[in-house]
């Protein structure tokens, strides 16, 4: 478990990290997101002692890090897969982990074999692609078999099989009882992966909800239909208290009413359906709603480019 009690970060007149309080629990897939500049990088850092809190404290199963003897028995981390020396091969990266924390040598076969990287043990990290680094970062992680993981964008640079296995690494280590932490901005995948969701923004805590329960409070819920009897049907669902909206087409948006509410008024007052579909947003969607005011580093379309004068084709078109 990973607990957070006013957690604060300044950086001169800069706060980074605004008096975080919220718990990392076992036994799920907790995600953690934020715009670019939120805090998440600094908060992981702290977590692991690797940057000292203005004010607050967090602590990794009641102790802080510092204070855990052979730490990646507790808890392992991929925060940057570049973090490694680029002349020593993925087994000897991986045996000075282990050798630093009381790990027995042949648990670095079992990591490799794990994240698929035997077949390269024995080369130097400095020739591994950007997906190759991320597996040997996660086997660095996974190195002291801990009760506690934090992942930071873990699916960054691996293929689509990747992707999938390490979605799927995450799951399994959270159902044995684990912690397991991921950070991402990929937010489909997060989607698939996480259970729980802390969201922040400047460095303030924004939620700490359900994957379904964050969904759900950010973002417009409602029915689809089509039918061919468009009107009928519409004045049937207001007069039963919901809210319609008309699309055209014979396609209507229906709120306040659950589509098995809906199919049976249609049906009790002899309604063809073709559609009847629940509709909610994604959490790119729901995400995008909730942190619309915290984002600081805002992107600009640019203009799209003078068309030239009319008439300016064809002359040029004689010339030449």
């Amino acid at each position: 478990m990973i607990e957070l009690a006013g957690l604060t970060k300044r950086y001169g007149d800069k706060v980074a990290v605004n008096n975080l309080t919220f718990t990392v629990r076992p036994g799920i897939v907790t995600g953690f997101l934020g715009p670019n500049g939120a805090g998440k990088s600094t908060t992981m850092r702290m977590m692991l002692g690797l940057d000292r809190p203005t004010a607050g404290d967090v602590r990794i199963d009641g102790r802080h890090y510092d204070q855990l003897r052979d730490p990646l028995k507790y808890i392992g981390a991929l925060l940057d897969a570049k973090a490694v020396h680029g002349g020593r091969s993925a087994f000897n990266h991986l045996l000075c982990l282990a050798q630093s924390n009381g790990i027995p040598r042949a648990r670095v076969h079992e990591v490799l074999d794990t994240v698929g990287l035997t077949a390269v043990a024995r080369k130097k990290a400095k020739g591994f692609s950007l997906g190759m680094g991320q597996r040997l970062g996660i086997a660095g992680a996974l190195l002291g078999d801990p009760q506690i993981l934090m992942f930071d964008e873990p699916v960054n640079g691996l293929d689509p099989e990747g992707i999938h296995w390490i979605r799927n690494l995450m799951k399994s280590l959270a159902a044995q009882g684990r912690t397991v932490f991921v950070s991402s901005h990929l937010m489909s995948e997060m989607a698939l992966t996480a259970d729980h969701l802390v969201v922040i923004g400047q460095g303030r805590l924004l939620a700490d909800t359900s994957m379904a329960d964050f969904i759900a409070q950010n973002s417009r819920s409602y029915v689809r239909i089509r039918t061919p009897q468009e009107d009928r049907l519409a004045e049937v669902l207001r007069q039963n208290g919901m809210t319609v909206v008309h699309n055209g087409s014979g396609t209507l948006e229906v709120d306040g009413g659950k589509s098995e509410r809906i199919g049976e008024l249609a049906a009790r007052h002899e309604v063809v359906l073709h559609e009847l579909s629940p509709q909610q947003a994604s959490l790119e969607e729901a995400f995008m709603q909730l942190t619309a005011e915290s984002v600081e580093y805002h992107a600009h379309s640019e203009a799209p480019p003078e068309q030239p004068p009319q008439g300016w084709g064809q002359s040029w078109r004689k010339e030449g």
